[in-house]
């Protein structure tokens, strides 16, 4: 059938929404389905229309004006031309707002179904002031079906829409041939001028308050008061919150020299790399959706703390396969860090191990691929 996913983000875009965005169109296409996707963009002029065809996949790009209300309005004629030439039989909002309501406001216009897909914190977004309650409900109601990324999430759509409301979980996965278990590179390490004895604590992503910027720079502190320590985040941090890194760097610059940022990597072979030189992997999310990042760390046999927020728990059996610190205590991560150091080689094989096979068994791409081929089938 004929459908075109909207998205807010969509690679080289960066951050786990355009990640799980490409993975998703790329298995529709790959199931037989035509797939235009249309995704809005501030690298290009206001109002201008990029077209290229990716992975079998039309991506048309629309450039961004400085508010939704026109970028919203421009886009709904770009569907309309979209729909002029390929009769749209489904439309995929990835993510509730705004590429979620703009979905089911077409669709329900031309009379056709709509999909729209909860990744992370968008339902928080839109329940709590400045967001939009109603906007929120009227989306969830008029939508053919919803998915989710976690049970979490799942939970929270169910407290707004009733226990019986009707949600497909489509979790995040991870090519295990990309990222898998390696040694260390040791000429990536001098590259990025670590030395030999530091511990690498590593963050992968695109580092911002929601994934628990505040706290990484303390812990970091709170570590090379022990050992010595360098912080690497393997992505970058997002430009709006570069200051809480200044002002962490004014009262320790010190401890702010050694935190390392890559800046966005394109190839995920490249991310596979820096992981697989990290001792620890640090996520500490004030919430979060099911990251990623957090199943490739797990997929590089890494091993991992992490807090419980959103679907995390639904990855992580504290002590098993990783370890858990309540996003409550998150100004203990310092100290969480220096208990895992401790332990036993034994017990961080154990965990390291475990942590892989979660993956293998639970998010491959092939699982994805079936549960989107169920949903597709029930559409029609």
């Amino acid at each position: 059938m004929n459908l075109v996913m909207i998205c807010e983000r969509f690679p080289p875009d960066v951050g786990g929404l355009a990640t799980s965005g490409a993975r998703i169109a790329s298995t529709l296409t790959r199931l037989g389905h035509s797939v235009d996707v249309l995704v809005w963009s501030r690298q290009i002029p206001p109002g201008l229309l990029e077209t290229k065809t990716i992975n079998n996949a039309r991506i048309h790009r629309l450039g961004r004006f400085s508010n939704w209300d026109l970028t919203l309005q421009h886009t709904l004629n770009v569907l309309d031309w979209l729909n002029e030439q390929n009769r749209f039989d489904l439309i995929w909002g990835h993510y509730l707002q705004p590429a979620g309501f703009l979905a089911v406001l077409y669709a329900k216009g031309k009379a056709i179904k709509s999909v729209i897909s909860a990744r992370g914190n968008d339902v928080d977004q839109m329940m709590f002031p400045p967001g939009d309650f109603a906007r929120l409900k009227w989306t969830l109601d008029s939508a053919t079906q919803v998915t989710s990324v976690s049970n979490e999430l799942a939970g929270k759509i169910k407290t707004i829409q009733g226990d019986d409301f009707p949600i497909v979980t489509l979790p995040n996965v991870v090519d295990l041939k990309i990222f898998s278990p390696a040694p260390p590179d040791k000429a990536l390490r001098h590259q990025l001028g670590i030395k030999e004895d530091e511990i690498i604590l590593g963050f992968n992503g695109e580092l911002r308050h929601k994934k628990g910027l505040p706290f990484l720079p303390m812990a970091l502190a709170k570590v090379r008061k022990v050992m010595p320590a360098v912080l690497l985040v393997i992505g970058e941090i997002r430009a709006r919150e570069q200051s809480s890194i200044a002002a962490f760097a004014s009262e320790d610059p010190e401890t702010a020299a050694r935190i390392i940022s890559t800046d966005h990597i394109e190839r995920p072979e490249e991310v596979a790399s820096h992981l697989n030189i990290c001792d620890l992997i640090l996520q500490p999310s004030v919430w979060d959706g099911l990251p990623n990042a957090l199943l490739e760390a797990m997929a590089c046999q890494k091993l991992v703390l992490a807090s419980n927020a959103g679907g995390i728990p639904e990855v992580i059996n504290d002590g098993d396969n990783g370890i858990i610190i309540p996003k409550t205590q998150l100004h203990r991560l310092g100290d969480a860090v220096l208990e895992i150091l401790e332990f036993s080689d034994d017990q961080k094989k154990f965990i390291k191990l475990n942590a892989r096979r979660t993956v293998e068994e639970r998010f491959t791409s092939d699982k994805e691929e079936q549960a989107i081929k169920v949903l597709m089938k029930s559409l029609f």
